[in-house]
């Protein structure tokens, strides 16, 4: 495949339509997408559309940055998890990186470079705190042990964001993947999101200069990773807003004009109950996702109170959207690399990663019990 040079009047939104929607269901079976196609993303910018324009970025706002977003999520989760990887990559370096780090690491994500974020471990998965992973200050350099699993994009990445112990706290370190001491293994077969490039990453005595280091090194796991994470949730919601306006629009188009008994599917009220669920949660989803990007926006205290929100029931909603318009589909979807297909894998796996739904529903009561007790 031929990506060209992107022309400079070329929206992100064509872009994105141009080079991912004809390739998503092969790139699906696959396994993969072309790296010509994810340098093309990076290099436009699209892959962190946040990234102000003083540094290179295309400097999207969050509501324009997630309706973005929602358009990735209707052609190909595995391409919108990217963007949701590296663009939690910019907003932790926006948000606790030194005025040295933003100039130095933010221009190359937006204009070329691809990132990933290391979170999960073997042991410690919505358990955090459970992290094995070492980040040690040796003065001038730090140096990193561990092993981390499931890093989304990792296969891709040229910098991944690694989360680990640092004394009685957590600490943030970016990490070239080309670095001594760091082995990079592709994850085989993954059930969701099949070409976003899931890696496990191994870290042997990684060294690298103390300027990769984040400052706020030795803060809880909860203030530093929590925040991270809901910058996660909100793209993860967005894109779950797409997964459902991908479904509904393949439902609607069986249903016009697949034939049953003597008249169209959508006729059928238990058909078309599908469709009208579908259609209100994916308008309820898009009121909550808006209510969360504002709240970004303003930086009001309860932006990731919001994002958790969108986040838990988007992925909720998705999987219910997914289900149905197998329904609907029944065998004129029932094959691999076809949207609903696609979509029924990932959407399950959107109710996992970024705070499973159990982790999601136990916050969300913390959050009852702060309002209404």
């Amino acid at each position: 495949m031929t990506t060209g040079a992107v022309p400079a009047d070329e929206s992100p939104e064509v872009l994105l339509t141009r080079l991912v929607a004809p390739h998503a269901d092969a790139w699906d079976r696959a396994g993969a997408i072309p790296d010509e196609v994810v340098r093309a993303l990076a290099a436009a910018g699209v892959l962190c559309a946040e990234v102000p324009g003083k540094w290179g970025g295309l400097g999207l706002d969050p509501l324009a940055h997630g309706r973005l977003t929602a358009h990735a999520g209707t052609l190909c989760a595995s391409v919108r998890s990217l963007m949701t990887s590296q663009a939690m990559v910019a907003w932790a370096l926006t948000r606790w990186g030194d005025a040295e780090q933003r100039e130095r690491f933010l221009p190359r994500l937006a204009t070329g470079a691809t990132a990933a974020v290391a979170f999960s471990e073997a042991g410690a998965g919505s358990d955090l705190g459970a992290m094995r992973t070492t980040v040690v200050d040796q003065g001038a350099t730090v140096r990193v042990d561990g092993a981390k699993v499931w890093t989304t994009g990792g296969t891709y990445a040229d910098l991944v964001l690694v989360f680990g112990r640092h004394g009685d706290g957590t600490a943030m370190v970016l990490v070239p993947t080309d670095t001594p001491g760091l082995t990079v293994t592709r994850r085989p077969d993954p059930s969701g999101c099949r070409a976003a490039g899931h890696a496990d990453l191994r870290f042997d005595g990684v060294v690298l200069d103390r300027s990769h280091l984040l400052p706020g090194a030795g803060a809880p796991l909860s203030f530093v990773g929590q925040s991270v994470l809901a910058a996660g949730r909100l793209s993860i919601a967005w894109g779950c807003l797409g997964m459902i306006r991908s479904c509904l629009r393949e439902a609607v188009r069986h249903a016009r004009v697949r034939e049953q008994f003597g008249q169209p599917l959508y006729r059928h009220q238990l058909v078309a109950r599908h469709l009208g669920e579908t259609r209100a949660a994916e308008q309820s989803l898009l009121r909550l996702c808006e209510h969360a990007s504002r709240s970004w926006s303003e930086g009001v205290p309860e932006m990731f109170d919001a994002a958790l929100v969108a986040k838990h029931v988007g992925a909720t909603a998705a999987a219910s959207a997914a289900s149905a318009a197998a329904q609907v589909l029944a065998s004129a979807g029932a094959r691999d690399g076809h949207p609903v297909a696609r979509a029924l894998r990932d959407a399950k796996l959107m109710e996992i990663i970024e705070g499973s739904n159990e982790i999601c529903q136990l916050q969300l009561a913390e959050q009852a019990m702060g309002v209404y007790a």
